[in-house]
């Protein structure tokens, strides 16, 4: 799941759906930022990616908040935007398709399919192509749990269709000549657009899970019960939510974190007297946070730079989201628990295929990748 056919409009236009999102920075490489969207759902070997897209990366300075909550962050105005954007394959062969990343400062690099452009002393490198979907989850005891109200995991869990592919793009750029030499704290979100004279957004995604685990059940919202809600969450500015559906959003998060929060049959989050859960705010600003100012760690790093601001503590380490990282088991465990009680698991403590500490990071592709299910 993760952020898989997070909606109506993502399962009718797959290769628009983006099904995970990180960001660290280089493992190899001080200075360096690694930006990653995942999309296509199910990719097969010889699948393309659309040149009716732009695929965008959005950057901007976050500024801490003192006292916790409940929004954690100031955003800057000034944006950095990375868009890659891709030609009409070619007849040369099953991967040949060319393409050019561009930063909203001008800073452009062309590149092809399958291939790794950029040299070291380049601000841009990127890659595109076909590779092992390294999101790791028991997504059906996920479902269970919400379906049965217990929680459902097993020990050890099993990654749904383990195996399965994706269209990856990783782009690994230099933080003080794209981003800002005084940069620290930085949001990111990846959006799928359409591409022409009006850009229309598609799909945009931030922290994991957000829509498929904490928006998308119906059944507890009181308010908007029969309202499927993602694709209009996914056609906002993850920055900057419009006052249209506020309502819609806040009702929802409100009931399904409450959900999730009594699954171990006490609340360990506070509600205030207007019903709002304690992590409403911090989950509608839906988007990685990175300290670009830290070094890569493998595990560990997913939230702990809001969960340090919420307990009125420094952050440890770089934030944002590794690939090899649980960070399943922290996202149960914060909903459930609020990191008081033991730690929930899914059973799935890694990838089969994990990911390397070297560019492009994602494993090969699998070449005989699972079929999904007919009503997928």
């Amino acid at each position: 799941m993760s952020d898989h056919i997070s909606g109506p409009r993502a399962l009718a236009e797959p290769i628009a759906d983006i099904t995970d999102v990180y960001a660290f920075p280089s493992p190899q490489r001080p200075g360096r930022l690694v930006l990653v969207m995942n999309t296509l759902p199910f990719a097969q070997p010889g699948d393309h990616f659309s040149d009716g897209l732009i695929y965008r990366f959005r950057l901007r300075q976050l500024t801490a908040r003192a006292g916790g909550g409940p929004r954690l962050f100031d955003i800057a105005e000034r944006e950095v935007t990375v868009d890659v954007v891709f030609d009409e394959p070619d007849a040369e062969g099953p991967h040949a398709q060319d393409g050019v990343v561009r930063t909203s400062g001008g800073v452009s690099q062309s590149f092809r399919a399958g291939e790794r452009s950029g040299g070291s002393t380049d601000p841009l490198r990127v890659f595109a192509g076909v590779r092992w979907d390294p999101f790791f989850m028991d997504a059906p005891a996920a479902l269970k749990t919400i379906a049965t109200g217990e929680l459902s995991f097993a020990q050890p869990g099993t990654i749904f269709l383990d195996g399965k592919n994706v269209l990856s793009i990783v782009v690994e750029l230099d933080v003080a000549t794209l981003v800002g030499a005084d940069v620290a704290l930085v949001g990111v979100i990846a959006e799928t657009l359409t591409r022409g004279r009006l850009n229309v957004r598609i799909e945009r995604v931030g922290r994991p899970e957000v829509k498929n685990l904490m928006l998308a059940p119906k059944q507890f919202d009181q308010v908007n019960r029969d309202l499927e809600i993602r694709d209009l969450y996914n056609m906002e500015d993850g920055f900057h939510l419009a006052e249209g559906y506020k309502g819609a959003y806040r009702a929802r998060l409100d009931a399904n974190l409450a959900f999730w929060d009594g699954l171990d049959g006490k609340a360990d989050w506070s509600v205030d007297e207007s019903g709002a859960h304690a992590l409403r705010g911090v989950m509608l600003d839906d988007f990685l946070v990175v300290d670009v100012s830290k070094p890569y760690a493998e595990r560990g790093t997913f939230f702990e730079i809001e969960r340090a601001l919420m307990n009125g503590e420094a952050h440890r380490t770089c934030g944002g989201r590794a690939l090899n990282d649980d960070v399943m088991d922290t996202i149960f465990t914060l909903l459930v628990t609020a990191g008081l009680g033991p730690a929930i698991s899914d059973g799935v403590d890694g990838a089969s295929m994990p990911a390397s500490t070297s560019f492009p990071y994602l494993a090969d592709p699998n070449p005989e990748p699972p079929v999904p299910p007919a009503h997928i």
